[in-house]
């Protein structure tokens, strides 16, 4: 479950401290997960609880500055409550977002670029991104109720437009049984101090149901050739 609690920024912190407020960095995960968002808080964050009608300002400029197709805007405009907005790539983009955040960041030896977690593509980066290597995120707004799927290998970024309540679970599709070992490998390549070592867990995770699915699959095909077997018997007994 992730929580994160809004608070009015204006005048706290820098304009790119304030852009980076509630966001989870570009990342991969090894295995498929589903979203939720469950909870979504507006306002009542200031003495008097007047807040709310700047906070709900912040957040539209921050959607409406973003690629939101007008189906997402008109739930917007029926009412409907966001608490996040989602920046989901393709896995085969992998190669090209590296590059891309090679080019434009100082990056130390033997790091990675998004397995290391430390970068948010603003708004400029996504055109650049999409003008210069034709990579282009699917910009996805998560209303309250939502659940947001993101396939295993697949770079994401998350922003919390307001105090919001997640809840998430890991899965593994057969669809994406390749790129969950691809990205399993990857984490396994990571050093020891990496900050995000302890993530190698859900590698663990991800073949240990991997092993148990192909042994299930297996079995019930077992299973229906026994009774196919016992089938065919029973006809040539009652032909004879």
């Amino acid at each position: 479950m992730y929580e994160y609690y809004f608070q009015n920024l204006l005048g706290q912190l820098t304009s790119r401290e304030a852009k980076q407020a509630g966001t989870t960095n570009l990342h991969i995960d090894v295995s498929d997960a589903v979203n939720v968002l469950v909870y979504v808080g507006i306002g009542g964050h200031g003495d008097d609880g007047s807040d709310k009608e700047e906070e709900i300002r912040q957040v539209e400029a921050e959607i409406l500055d973003s690629n939101i197709d007008q189906a997402q805007l008109q739930r917007l405009r029926n009412g409907e409550r966001p608490g996040a907005l989602w920046h989901l790539f393709r896995s085969d983009d992998v190669k090209k977002i590296r590059e891309y955040i090679g080019r434009t960041q100082r990056k130390s030896a033997g790091s990675d670029s998004i397995h290391d977690q430390t970068t948010y593509l603003e708004r400029e980066d996504l055109e650049k991104l999409k003008d210069e290597s034709n990579v282009e995120a699917y910009s996805i707004l998560q209303f309250l109720g939502d659940a947001v799927f993101i396939p295993s290998g697949a770079p994401h970024q998350v922003k919390n437009l307001h105090s919001c309540i997640k809840i998430a679970e890991d899965f593994v599709s057969p669809e994406n049984l390749d790129r969950c070992l691809i990205t399993a490998n990857e984490f396994r390549s990571l050093s020891k101090t990496h900050t995000n070592h302890a993530d190698i867990l859900q590698v663990r995770l991800a073949k240990n149901v991997l092993y148990y699915t192909i042994r299930d699959a297996v079995n019930s095909l077992n299973e229906s050739n026994r009774n196919e077997t016992i089938l065919e018997s029973s006809i040539l007994g009652v032909l004879n």
